[in-house]
């Protein structure tokens, strides 16, 4: 079978896609990517780690083993040869691409200096859209959690997702919900 009946258009334009990195390898991989020349995206975190003798703040990524590509499929081939990486995240065999507006979602909470965390991905529940605020405009899973109020914002590729703390009074019903 050819190449181009099994996935199409997306052998030949770009999207986001998911790639599972050897552990602990996440940082090492975007940087051999950006040598390359490859379009890669890895959110990173502040976490505060406990020494033997203090915490201390370092970068850690947002979500365990995952870096995100922009690429063709057709492209894919010096992606998965980059040490580190290990495979793209697929359903069925094709690789799962992720909407752009996913991950400008996870860019905007990052930028935004809002608390947060990684959250387990949640069936849907109720759906909500931010109306106010530096996370205006964003749609998510609204929950609670340890009596605070949170956005779940799921990343369904990767069944991952991140919760942000948010104001019940910011959030608005999506329409249809």
């Amino acid at each position: 079978m050819h190449l181009t009946s099994v996935y199409g258009e997306l052998n030949f334009s770009p999207r986001w896609y998911a790639l599972n990195t050897k552990s602990r390898h996440e940082k090492k991989v975007d940087r051999r990517f950006k040598e390359k020349g490859i379009v890669s995206y890895l959110p990173l975190t502040t976490v505060y780690r406990r020494w033997s003798d203090r915490y201390q703040a370092v970068e850690a990524p947002l979500f365990s083993c995952y870096v995100f590509v922009y690429i063709a499929l057709r492209d894919r081939l010096p992606v998965l040869q980059t040490a580190g990486a290990a495979n793209l995240v697929s359903f069925n065999g094709v690789p799962a691409w992720i909407p752009e507006k996913q991950i400008d979602a996870i860019k905007q909470v990052l930028e935004s200096k809002t608390s947060i965390e990684g959250a387990d991905f949640l069936t849907p529940g109720k759906k909500v859209r931010i109306a106010r605020g530096p996370l205006k405009g964003l749609e998510g899973t609204f929950i609670t959690f340890k009596n605070t109020h949170r956005v779940v914002i799921a990343i369904e590729a990767i069944k991952q997702a991140i919760a942000v703390e948010i104001d019940p009074r910011d959030l608005e019903c999506n329409q249809g919900e």
